[in-house]
């Protein structure tokens, strides 16, 4: 395309990757043929073209074919006669060339790939001159300077990533027919990943990639515990088939947990109960015998390959939580599960100062769910209740118990919330040696050793309440014996 007339000595052309003739192109084949535009990506916008006035005219053309006006040079002409670039570049002359010279419009596509492309590099180069200049800054460290030029980049490829637009249903019901395909072949007949909490399985149907996953419930219910647990059961079935392009899950999974709360080794600890059945009080306390320790021991070994990627980072940012997650799905293991300990305590990064807390939360549950979808892995934040339940009579939780609950049972595909009843019965001991005492004792026979999982929301399914067995000494939950009474029990609409 060098028939065009050079540019007026004026416009400095720094040496940046760019193709002006590229761009002159595109605009004259757009104001040909506005049609051509429907065949563009939508990741090119006006900021990609390197020549300003060409940035400006890209967003008028834009602008009139979106509102079905005509965008040709007599009437864009209009939109820039106070602009000064206009006048140097010739004007309505200049307008009138561009669309004479237009290459067919079969070729639009490819200028415009070349734009971008090149619209690329040159933020590469900006990014690459940024990070050069803070890596000596000793006020920044240098961990902070990397997550930070990473989600750079991160949020640079992503503004380029071509939308999935519309797909055809028939594209659609062959990806639903292959999931339903996929979970009648794996073990226990589930579509999503296996907690191995067998009822709780069958009510969900497994945990949905993609899906965002609130575990909630009041202090000391067991809600760690059981996200814990959980992590654990996925990880230590995790078997997997190697394939050209890395490996495919088979069954279980990779998992990342975030725990803002607990220290990595209290978490590990937890679960080192979990596997070897020994009393976490006791060996939190160093209250065990030889026996136990060669259970300890041997149970350490067992599990010590387990695919469990533990960050205790207090206070982390959602922006940061997301790349961590990035970083580790790119690896080669993977990554199948991302559990969050908890909601509340993740904060928004800068700025977060200015909003209130129901803004921040919505933020950060928008956030995780964005990140599900993205990187196609469910979800387990964990998040507190409102203490308003403790003021019922009844106090097995509710959707309206979640704290800023507007923006979370929204976002949330599913909301379940952990009960034990046996917490608050016993609690409530009457004087030994009456009547009421035996009454309770019975209660307390009945519920020990059991609890509830309430699943409060479901897009994918039922809503109900789940029994589980839980042992205190080892925090650990499971499956409740059959016979034991009934594992299911349906909330009334």
């Amino acid at each position: 395309m060098n028939a065009f007339a050079p540019f007026p000595d004026t416009v400095a052309l720094p040496s940046l990757p760019h193709n002006l003739e590229a761009e002159q192109a595109l605009l004259g084949a757009l104001m040909f043929d506005n049609a051509i535009f429907e065949r563009l990506s939508d990741r090119l916008k006006g900021v990609h073209f390197y020549e300003p006035f060409h940035q400006r005219l890209y967003d008028a053309i834009e602008d009139h074919i979106r509102q079905g006006m005509l965008a040709e040079p007599t009437i864009l002409m209009e939109r820039f006669k106070l602009d000064p670039a206009f006048a140097e570049f010739g004007g309505l002359r200049y307008l009138a060339d561009l669309m004479d010279r237009a290459p067919p419009g079969a070729n639009a596509p490819d200028y415009a790939r070349v734009i971008y492309d090149l619209a690329l590099r040159r933020d590469l180069i900006r990014i690459g001159g940024e990070m050069i200049k803070d890596a000596p800054d000793p006020e920044m460290a240098a961990i902070e300077q990397i997550e930070q030029a990473e989600l750079t980049l991160y949020s640079l490829a992503e503004s380029g990533g071509t939308s999935s637009g519309f797909v055809s249903f028939s594209h659609a019901l062959a990806g639903a027919v292959q999931m339903a395909g996929e979970a009648y072949q794996r073990e226990g007949k589930l579509a999503g990943l296996a907690t191995h909490l067998n009822d709780l399985d069958q009510k969900l149907g497994g945990m949905h990639p993609s899906d965002l996953l609130i575990l909630a419930g009041r202090p000391s219910m067991g809600k760690t515990a059981l996200a814990t647990n959980i992590a654990f059961n996925v990880a230590r079935n995790y078997r997997w088939t190697p394939t050209p392009d890395g490996r495919k899950t088979e069954s279980g999974g990779v998992v990342a947990f975030y725990s803002l709360e607990m220290s990595a080794e209290q978490l590990a600890m937890r679960i080192l109960a979990d596997a070897s059945g020994v009393s976490s009080d006791k060996l939190r306390k160093g209250e065990i015998d030889a026996s136990d320790f060669g259970k300890v021991r041997d149970a350490a070994i067992e599990i010590g390959e387990s695919p469990l990627y533990i960050d205790a980072t207090g206070g982390i940012s959602i922006s940061k939580l997301a790349a961590r997650a990035r970083r580790l799905k790119r690896a080669e293991q993977g990554l199948d599960l991302i559990i969050v300990d908890y909601l509340q305590l993740i904060t928004v990064g800068e700025g977060g100062g200015q909003k209130n807390r129901v803004q921040e939360v919505s933020e950060i549950t928008g956030g995780l769910k964005a990140l599900a979808k993205e990187l196609n892995v469910p979800i387990i934040a964990l998040s507190q209740l409102s203490r308003q339940v403790e003021n019922r009579e009844d106090k097995r939780p509710q959707l309206s118990d979640l704290r800023e609950s507007g923006s979370i049972e929204q976002d949330a595909d599913c909301v379940m919330f952990v009960y034990r009843e046996s917490y608050y019965k016993e609690r409530m001991e009457p004087r030994e040696g009456t009547p009421e005492h035996l009454e309770w004792q019975e209660q307390m026979d009945m519920l020990r050793g059991t609890a509830e999982v309430v699943v409060g929301k479901q897009r994918h399914g039922p809503i109900g309440i789940v029994k589980l067995s839980f042992d205190a000494d080892t925090t650990k939950f499971g499956n409740l014996a059959r016979g034991y009474g009934s594992s299911f029990a349906d909330i009334p609409e």
